[in-house]
């Protein structure tokens, strides 16, 4: 494309013909304010801020092409005057008494020491308001008049995002964002009382077709569009929940992504990014993600999880081609345990270069994936090849070799060590009686069958416990020939911290729940075998919530009843089991490790997951993996980055376009094979006492999720909102900055008076806010401060107010306070 030559405040710039003004300003470093253009949109035109002298006209930079020769100015003094005449106007119809009040920085703007009308004062957005930022460089005319609330429509009870257009000031970057960028065209503008507004094109945004991705709430300038769940803070994890919720980083939407496109080796690549085991995932995660989910405020959250399934079931191999192992290091690394935590830290290790080997106590890989998980939840098969891939970086992994002294790696040459060994045993109830012939704990349950071990099962079975593990042995339990098994669980079905769908997925199978049920002992049965096993229980109130949220039960007196098993399971949960002298200390959860580092008290042994944790998820073992792998390859010399790039980033197109339907679309089918009791898992249960094997154990033991088919996939994909699109949405241009570069000349400038200072990082952000009675000492003390790179101060002889004043604007801004300053909490 031909260039052109023009001069902006006396600098020549050049750039490509038909570039606007309003570009080639900021090209040349010339800032020009605007309301209504923005850099992703096609010009607005409405605001009339974006005045410049070109030549001897006074034109609107946003829609004049840029000339050859052309001689532009941006700062006159008519031009400043203009811009003020027409931000004035604008604002005639915009609340503006906060904007200029003297007390707005730290102001709550819950009480008013003006007196102002709540329906006239500023929105929330108060202290990161771009109109606000506009007014304070362009400024008010003095004779603006009083704001007078037109009593316009507000929108508070559609999702996602609020709708108040008695903020609105018709500059229609929302119309422009929903039509020329996404493709859905659902808002419009229109006159009214000689003003310009905006509306959904329907009575509702659901009516019209919205696909909720928030662009409009983005390029807004004002709060007549406001985010309504987006707390004040890390942005990205804010505007992606699903991805900033994940303990592993996985990108979610680029993978939900690329399955709705179809491309599903892709998305098996990005999710492999971040984990090693995408089909264990995909199969047992309790996706956070989900919860976070923005869809679910819409309608029903997007299945992610079964999404990663796919991915994994679907991808293929392609990835592979990009997985580069790092060069040999020349250290050993020890892994002790093969569960999630250890294999995900040896994974990572490898990959960094260093020789690895995993030590099982048991006699095959896996730790609780392995043992404590049903096959009907995750098929061996499927852990059994991602462990594969593991070992095929190298790994070793040396089965039934129990390690009993930390030290005594060490001391074998392994540079480092890290115990993942995992929360194998189970919690006592600490009851009478729980010793008695019959009483089994879950996870001990569950290992014997998974080993095909003597698994002897009662044909009625109680099962002690809400948890996970709990309804595992109760399934488990069904499927090994039980005629009746019951969960026994002091709370509410609520309150149970087992995943919702797997205690629907119990109930349906025909397992019975007894809430609000305690047992207090356990008895010999009256049989004349002697077998059964009475458990006498006490009913519960629920009261205040603990720690956990939950409501706390509460025995009720004279309430005790009994109820008669052949056999009773406990699981109320695990424990670190270690030998008594493996060496690192343990606290109240488990190994006492350093939360950054996680290395223990002993240096080069680190722990983590369960261990570490105590009983927590398979992706929370995972993500404490990922962050020992960084920490363990520092501490041999790496640099500690782990990241893996086994797909280039592309560009997503940002046209959604117009779907019918789209915003009350709610989840696809699930594809399931559920369990019924047949002959044949009544010949294998409680008229023998060896777990069934061969292909009585597979029937017994069949995966129940089958999983998404294509189109089911797909069709689910698409129900993605894209959050992460408006990410891409670039911020309106600020106004020129007045920070200084933070070094010992230029602080000699500043005067030796109260007043305030901030100091700011290399990306502009603020990084400490001090009151001072001596700016220049105390900017001089700071000086050798690694990460300052610029800084600003205001001379105010009431500097603590005014610290206090900046400090609760940062915190209203960012949702906490600047680095260093956590001591302060409590005061804010």
């Amino acid at each position: 494309m031909q260039k052109v030559s023009l001069f902006i405040d006396g600098k020549t710039i050049e750039v490509s013909e038909g570039t606007s003004l309003l570009e080639a300003a900021h090209l040349a470093g010339s800032y020009i304010p605007t309301l209504c253009a923005h850099p992703d949109l096609p010009p607005g035109g409405a605001c009339g801020l974006c005045l410049v002298e070109a030549g001897s006209e006074v034109v609107r930079a946003c829609e004049t092409p840029a000339a050859q020769d052309l001689q532009v100015q941006t700062d006159t003094e008519e031009i400043r005057r203009l811009r003020r005449d027409n931000l004035s106007h604008l604002l005639k119809d915009h609340p503006h008494a906060c904007l200029t009040c003297a007390q707005k920085v730290g102001c709550s703007r819950t009480q008013c020491s003006s007196n102002v009308a709540v329906n006239e004062r500023c929105c929330a957005k108060l202290g990161n308001c771009e109109i606000e930022r506009v007014v304070e460089h362009v400024g008010l005319r003095e004779d603006l008049g009083r704001y007078v609330y037109p009593g316009l429509p507000k929108f508070t009870e559609e999702p996602l995002f609020t709708r108040d257009y008695n903020l609105c000031i018709g500059c229609q970057r929302c119309v422009r964002a929903c039509r020329d960028l996404r493709g859905v065209d659902v808002l419009e503008a229109y006159e009214w009382n000689g003003r310009t507004l905006v509306r959904a094109k329907a009575e509702s945004l659901v009516d019209s077709g919205c696909r909720f991705c928030t662009a409009c709430v983005e390029v807004c300038p004002t709060g007549a569009l406001l985010d309504k769940d987006v707390k004040s803070g890390e942005r990205e994890t804010n505007l992606v929940p699903c991805r900033g919720t994940c303990p592993a980083g996985i990108d979610v939407p680029r993978y939900v992504d690329y399955v709705a496109r179809g491309e599903y080796g892709k998305a098996l690549a990005v999710v492999r990014e971040k984990v090693p085991f995408p089909g264990v995932l995909g199969r047992v995660c309790f996706h956070p993600c989900e919860d976070a989910c923005r869809r679910g405020q819409v309608s029903e959250a997007v299945a992610i999880c079964r999404l990663k399934r796919f991915a994994a079931d679907h991808g293929g191999v392609a990835w592979k081609e990009r997985r580069k192992p790092a060069r040999p290091t020349g250290k050993k690394v020890a892994v002790v345990g093969s569960g999630p935590a250890g294999l995900t830290a040896a994974h990572y290790l490898a990959l960094k270069g260093h020789s690895v080997t995993v030590f099982e106590a048991r006699s095959q890989a896996g730790g609780m994936l392995r043992f404590g998980i049903p096959a009907y939840r995750l098929p061996e098969h499927i852990l059994r090849e991602e462990i594969a891939e593991i070992e095929a970086l190298g790994v070793g992994v040396i089965t039934q070799s129990r390690i009993e002294k930390a030290d005594a790696l060490l001391e074998e040459g392994y540079a480092a060590v890290f115990v993942a060994v995992g929360a194998q045993k189970g919690v006592a109830l600490a009851i009478p009686g729980e010793d008695r012939a019959g009483v089994v704990q879950g996870i001990d349950f569950l290992r014997g069958v998974a080993l095909r071990e003597n698994a002897a099962v009662g044909s009625r079975v109680a099962v002690i416990g809400g948890g996970n593990v709990a309804l595992d042995a109760a399934r488990t339990a069904l499927r090994l020939g039980a005629q009746n098994v019951t969960v026994l669980y002091r709370r509410s079905r609520e309150e149970m911290p087992a995943y919702a769908g797997e205690v629907g997925e119990a109930a349906h199978e025909g397992v019975q729940f007894e809430f609000l049920s305690a047992p207090v002992r356990i008895q010999q049965g009256g049989t004349s075998n002697g077998r059964t096993l009475n458990v006498i229980c006490q009913r519960q109130a629920l009261g205040a919530r603990d720690g956990s949220g939950r409501r706390r039960p509460q025995p009720l007196p004279g309430s005790e009843f009994a109820r008669e098993f052949d056999q009773v399971i406990v699981a109320i949960g695990q424990e670190v089991d270690l030998p008594e002298h493996f060496g690192p200390v343990l606290d109240g959860k488990g190994i006492r490790v350093d939360p950054e580092t996680l290395m223990t008290g002993r240096v080069g042994v680190f722990a983590g997951g369960d261990a570490v944790l105590g009983p927590a998820s398979v992706i929370e073992a995972v993500a404490q993996g990922r962050r020992a792998a960084r920490a363990m390859d520092k501490f041999l010399g790496g640099d500690g980055d782990i990241s893996e790039v086994l797909l280039d980033y592309e560009e997503r197109n940002p046209w959604l376009g117009p779907e019918e339907g789209f915003a009350l679309a709610g989840r696809v089918g699930e594809a399931k094979r559920p369990w019924q009791k047949s002959k044949q898992q009544v010949a294998c249960g409680a008229e023998s006492s060896a777990c069934p094997t061969g292909e009585l154990f597979y029937t017994a033991f069949t995966e129940v999720d089958i999983g998404l088919l294509e189109e089911m996939a797909e069709e689910e994909a698409g129900r993605c909102l894209k959050c992460q699109l408006r990410l891409r949405l670039r911020e309106a241009p600020r106004p020129p900055e007045k920070w200084l570069v933070f070094d010992a000349k230029t602080v000699e400038q500043v005067p030796e008076t109260e007043g305030v200072y901030q100091l700011l990082d290399a990306d502009k952000e603020i990084i400490s806010i001090v009151g001072t009675a001596n700016l220049r000492e105390a900017l001089k003390e700071q000086l050798g401060r690694e990460n300052a790179c610029c800084f600003g101060y205001e001379e105010d002889r009431m500097y603590t107010q005014r610290e206090s004043q900046l400090m609760q604007q940062f915190l209203q801004e960012h949702g906490r306070l600047p680095q260093g300053a956590d001591d302060l909490d409590d005061l804010f």
